[in-house]
């Protein structure tokens, strides 16, 4: 094994601890995927070595680590040592620059999937290592079978009959059990572009197998050709990251590693890497962090009526965790009524759709802010007959603070009798509480 680790090398972290976020730089392959995470979890090295060991072909060359540059950066590369002169070939014309045009020296016609599902289900694997390669060659098979209109068994890969394809599988199914428990996300996807050659002949990019893979992920054009997207990359993200993991905020945690995986293609202007940042997420002691959306939008034609039958109707939105209206002058000294709306992050669409349903809007800015929430409790107190929920908040330092829910006081006539009840309410429950 060639490769610029520590001779020292730490201990995994607990993966139930982690966050792993794929910054899809230049794209994804599987190659580029084993050689980020051993870069940024050297840990991993010996497990996916061993398990590539056991089931490495007699007379085949062994994988390697080894140091390389793209774009300027350093980062990993991971294959195979003896296939330097182009035969290596890890699925398609990657764009990420494997060299190679599917012009092999040899042709062979495709291996069925049923004989490469069997040779894993033989092979000395560790069972954790197995169940995730299996799951990943299925969801290469079952995206096959989609997009030639065959049943799953009848599959036959021409790119992952060699063992120098194999070993991506494998090794992402090891990198996948010994990380069971994190939590992944990604960068949004790098559309590519033009075509690549293939066993079924020129494909568009990205080919037939890598979109059915990734129906329903976000992608972005950064105007950079080429497949940027392979079938078994695409097979990896499927398996560990969920559409609505990609291209959204991140989970904050403390850094504890960045790896890079680099392809052999250089990229116009950007280095051809795919970097791995590992986080270890941290909980916050005495507030819970959370992440809300902010929705504001001006409207300057409804009436008193209106503005509050629309405030009204989004405060009762699924969702939706607060609604202030303000007024200021605009354009032209016209008053105008804004809106802002705290919403939560799955349903912020949804609101948004109610937001101009139920106002004149035609316009909103959105944004995502992460909040501190106290915490909090709420209890029923009876004072002379009469019942009030009291919310009790915990500050920092433990002092406690209460206040009592005003629609439950507006039974009591005038404002100081009122007042005068809040604070009997608050004070009984802070007392009966311990403080």
């Amino acid at each position: 094994m060639s490769s610029q680790l520590s001779p020292e090398q730490a201990a995994l972290p607990s993966a139930a601890s982690l966050a792993i976020h794929l910054d899809l730089v230049g794209g994804i392959a599987g190659d580029m995927f084993v050689a980020a995470l051993v870069d940024a979890l050297p840990a991993l090295a010996a497990p996916v070595m061993a398990e590539l060991a056991a089931v490495q072909p007699a007379g085949e060359p062994g994988p390697a680590f080894v140091a390389a540059l793209s774009g300027g950066l350093r980062a990993q590369r991971f294959g195979l040592t003896a296939r330097s002169h182009g035969h290596h070939d890890h699925g398609h014309d990657h764009g990420h620059g494997h060299g190679h045009d599917h012009d092999h020296d040899h042709d062979h016609g495709g291996t069925a999937y049923t004989v490469l599902r069997e040779r894993l289900v033989a092979a000395p694997l560790s069972e954790p290592t197995r169940r995730h390669a299996l799951a990943l060659l299925a969801i290469l098979a079952e995206a096959e079978a989609s997009v030639h209109g065959i049943s799953v068994d009848a599959v036959h890969f021409h790119e992952l009959a060699d063992w120098d394809s194999m070993l991506d599988v494998v090794a992402a199914g090891c990198i996948a059990a010994q990380l069971e428990g994190a939590r992944w996300s990604a960068s949004p996807l790098p559309l590519g572009g033009g075509k690549v050659r293939t066993a079924h002949g020129l494909l568009p990019v990205p080919t037939p197998a890598t979109s059915a893979l990734l129906t329903g992920y976000p992608w972005h054009d950064d105007g950079v050709g080429g497949e940027r997207v392979t079938p078994t990359g695409a097979a990896i993200l499927r398996y560990l990251v969920p559409a609505e993991r990609v291209g959204t905020r991140r989970e904050p945690g403390r850094l504890i590693g960045v790896g890079s995986g680099a392809g052999t293609r250089t990229l116009p202007g950007m280095p051809n890497i795919l970097r791995a940042l590992v986080l270890e997420r941290v909980a916050t002691a005495e507030a819970d962090a959370d992440a809300v959306v902010v929705l504001e939008f001006d409207v300057d034609d409804m009436t008193g009526e209106e503005l509050a039958l629309a405030a009204e109707r989004l405060r009762n939105a699924s969702g939706v965790l607060d609604v202030s209206l303000g007024t200021r002058l605009g354009k032209k000294g016209r008053p105008l009524t804004d809106f802002r709306v705290l919403a939560r992050l799955p349903e912020a669409e949804a609101i948004a759709s109610a937001c101009f349903t139920e106002t004149s809007t035609i316009g909103l800015r959105w944004r995502e802010e992460r909040r501190l929430v106290l915490s909090r409790t709420e209890v029923t107190a009876t004072l002379d007959g009469l019942p009030a929920d009291v919310k009790v908040v915990t500050r920092p330092g433990g002092e406690r603070s209460a206040k009592a829910a005003h629609d439950d006081l507006n039974a009591t006539s005038g404002l100081e009798a009122r007042r005068r009840q809040r604070a009997q309410f608050e004070s009984r429950v802070l007392k009966e509480s311990g403080e």
